[in-house]
């Protein structure tokens, strides 16, 4: 993978998981392209599992795999000899099942994303994903949780959700021990600047990544890394993306997949 440091990945492009379809294979793909790949997200205990077979009857993407550890470690052996940094997007709405998750990561010198982003009702109900933005305590104590494994630790944060303070949520994030947060702009591109203010994580701005032009936006910010979602499976996008990149950094590190 990527380095002795998973955060200084290179080039500054991360893929962004999708549910059911960001899977090692999805990862190998973009990896021409990317300096970090963010599988996931996956449903680590009994209220998000159930919650995500919920998802699925509705015609959602999702991972169910019968063991969920073990699917996280077969899923990051896969990309062990692929020179891009791993990382995985996980829900839990506990924390010895998310401490857990952190500790396989850890072993792959992967990276372990706690998910506060997701906002499916089902998932916010079992008290995963942005139900965390409003219980800044939890996410702390799950962010220590999975730092005190010894994971290099992401939060996915969403901005512009009514009554969070993005801001607070950030500082209190990286003060208990995220090295990256990895920020859904939703049409706040702003926003990245006055979080790199507040922070010294390592901050990889999402949301309409697709040109030269949004890249640029993003770095001129202040962002140290884009990632990119939904397109993230086109290689004409992660292209123009990661030659903007290069561009704005004057890295290159281009793989066969």
């Amino acid at each position: 993978m990527g380095g002795s440091d998973p955060v200084a990945f290179t080039p500054r492009v991360a893929v962004a998981s999708l549910s059911g379809a960001s899977d090692a294979a999805w990862a190998r793909r973009a990896a021409p392209y990317a300096g970090c790949a963010f599988l996931g997200g996956i449903a680590l205990d009994r209220p998000t599992r159930e919650a995500a077979r919920a998802l699925t009857e509705r015609d959602r993407e999702e991972f169910l795999p019968t063991d969920p550890l073990a699917f996280i470690d077969t899923q990051l052996s896969e990309l062990s000899e692929l020179p891009i940094t791993a990382g995985f997007n996980v829900r839990s709405s506990s924390l010895e099942p998310l401490r857990n998750a952190a500790t396989v990561c850890h072993e792959h010198d992967a990276i372990v994303e706690i998910n506060a982003h997701c906002r499916q009702e089902e998932m916010c109900t079992a008290g995963a994903g942005e139900t965390l933005l409003a219980d800044l305590d939890r996410l702390c104590t799950y962010v220590r949780g999975a730092s005190e494994t010894g994971a290099t630790t992401s939060v996915k944060l969403r901005a512009a959700v009514p009554g969070v303070d993005l801001l607070e949520t950030a500082r209190q994030a990286s003060q208990a021990g995220a090295d990256i947060l990895h920020i859904d702009a939703m049409d706040s591109e702003p926003v990245i600047e006055a979080v790199a203010a507040h922070t010294d994580a390592f901050l990889i701005a999402n949301n309409g990544v697709r040109d030269r032009e949004t890249v640029r936006e993003y770095f001129d910010y202040g962002a140290d890394a884009v990632s990119v979602g939904r397109p993230s499976d086109d290689p004409r996008v992660l292209a123009r993306v990661h030659d903007a990149t290069v561009e704005w950094f004057g890295l290159d590190r281009r793989v066969d997949a």
